[in-house]
């Protein structure tokens, strides 16, 4: 979707912000984009992980409509947040990021963290921001921040999320001027955009974003009218399997490219959760596995040893493929969406 010229929001919206999540502001324990209690309910055919009554259209409108009115190059700013407002006196220098969705986006604008809190299944630097992310402390985990070790950096901006750490943002507003996003996920060119504002870097970030939106376009013009279906199945520990749905950051994506979707992922929601012994549910033309962390802890060697895989048209076809969950799945930022797009391409086209 095209995004919106960002402006500042009313006195009241962080309330309404407060309110709106006061039930999910709670860590998410797959290190993606559900919270704790929907990783941890049991798994059921067709069940939709249900996201404490949030309306997703509604949190990217409130997301859109956060960020700054102070003009490029202009300190102090004053940013508009999930939290309220935060004055950012001087371009920030030590930043410290709390998810791997806002270490895409500083990186992608040119900036390496001092601190980075990964997700407990990935490693610490994902792969494809070695190159450019220098070489950023660890401060924690998503779900276990180390408020000593970010104290320690020096700060002089923390970028996070309402969803992963409202519990924590008073005290690390103490260490430093901290801007959090309502949630990472669906979300994910809103939270740039947040990010950008408060890094003084908003016209790179809209110009990155038009690419990516341009090469969306682009593959969806090559794959034609009509276009195969696309399953995403990913597989987490404790035996959950969940096919990625809509609201998340895959199916962003796949929705600005046209991509259609089996019936049972084509839902405003996350995801919805299978069993292994449900796996022909998994359906489509093309399916793409992601797994998080350690394979052995998940049912994914069960699912696939399933009678109801192998006879799936897509398996039979040689058209399903595993695909990096730190990019599919765990990236949540333009540079991951675009790596996700080239292997689409790749996957797709030939």
């Amino acid at each position: 979707m095209s995004l919106r010229r960002r402006g500042t929001a009313a006195a009241a919206l962080a309330l309404a912000l407060a309110a709106t999540l006061s039930l999910t502001a709670c860590g998410s324990s797959d290190g993606g984009e559900g919270t704790a209690a929907e990783a941890s309910a049991g798994a059921g055919d067709k069940k939709a992980v249900a996201q404490g009554g949030e309306d997703f259209s509604d949190a990217a409108k409130k997301t859109a409509a956060m960020g700054t009115d102070a003009k490029a190059g202009e300190w102090p700013r004053t940013v508009t947040h999930a939290m309220g407002k935060t004055e950012i006196k001087a371009q920030p220098k030590r930043v410290v990021v709390l998810d791997v969705g806002e270490l895409d986006n500083v990186v992608s604008l040119g900036i390496k963290p001092v601190g980075l809190a990964p997700t407990e299944g990935s490693p610490e630097l994902p792969s494809y921001l070695k190159k450019d992310a220098g070489s950023p402390k660890n401060v924690g985990t998503i779900n276990n921040l180390n408020l000593e070790a970010i104290a320690a950096l020096q700060p002089d901006l923390i970028l996070g999320s309402q969803l992963r750490a409202a519990d924590k943002y008073d005290e690390l507003s103490q260490i430093a001027p901290t801007i959090f996003s309502l949630r990472p996920g669906f979300t994910w060119k809103e939270n740039y955009l947040l990010n950008a504002a408060a890094l003084d870097k908003t016209a790179q970030a809209k110009e990155k974003l038009a690419a990516y939106e341009d090469k969306a376009e682009a593959l969806g013009k090559k794959l034609g009218t009509d276009k195969p279906t696309v399953s995403m199945v990913r597989y987490l520990p404790d035996g959950v399997i969940r096919l990625y749905a809509n609201a998340s950051f895959i199916g962003t994506i796949l929705k600005d490219t046209g991509i259609p979707r089996p019936k049972n992922q084509d839902i405003e929601d996350l995801a919805a959760e299978i069993s292994a012994e449900n796996i022909d549910q998994a359906d489509a033309d093309y399916i793409f596995t992601g797994v998080y962390g350690d394979p052995k802890a998940t049912d994914k060697s069960t699912a696939q040893n399933n009678p109801l895989w192998k006879n799936l048209g897509a398996v039979k076809a040689g058209h399903a493929y595993d695909v990096p969950d730190e990019t599919w799945y765990l990236g949540l930022g333009v540079t991951s969406a675009d790596e996700v797009l080239a292997d689409l391409e790749k996957h797709l086209t030939n």
